[in-house]
């Protein structure tokens, strides 16, 4: 994703300037290490349920306050610092963005990704 390609599409909509007072986006990459035990991390293998992942956002859309919700995620096997998924919410307020945007994440990755870590 052109995250300032991206964004500057979404200021075009008729409706961004009247309704949006924050955007947030998160970029996630591959970490070097295993979140589990630390070690090593070589790569891993991305998987994601596309179809639940936009049962997600078009649910959270509809949260009080948000104006647009992006998502893109990447599948096949990364190594540390390649970039994997990125999520963009815009909405009016602060609380209402940061709150969609955490729920967002958490229910894509519990929900929607698996992943299969490789060992150096």
């Amino acid at each position: 994703m052109d995250i300032t390609r991206t964004l500057a599409e979404l200021k075009k909509d008729p409706g961004f300037a009247e309704n949006v007072g924050m955007t947030l986006i998160h970029n996630g990459t591959v970490r070097g290490w295993s979140r589990k035990n630390r070690q090593e991390v070589q790569a891993i293998r991305v998987r994601h349920d596309y179809d639940k992942i936009e049962s997600i956002r078009k649910e959270l859309e509809q949260n009080e306050g948000i104006y647009r919700i992006i998502t893109e995620a990447y599948e096949g096997d990364f190594k540390p610092g390649d970039d994997v998924m990125y999520l963009i919410v815009a909405g009016d307020i602060r609380e209402n963005v940061k709150a969609t945007l955490a729920e967002l994440l958490d229910r894509i990755k519990s929900e929607a990704v698996t992943k299969e870590e490789i060992f150096a």
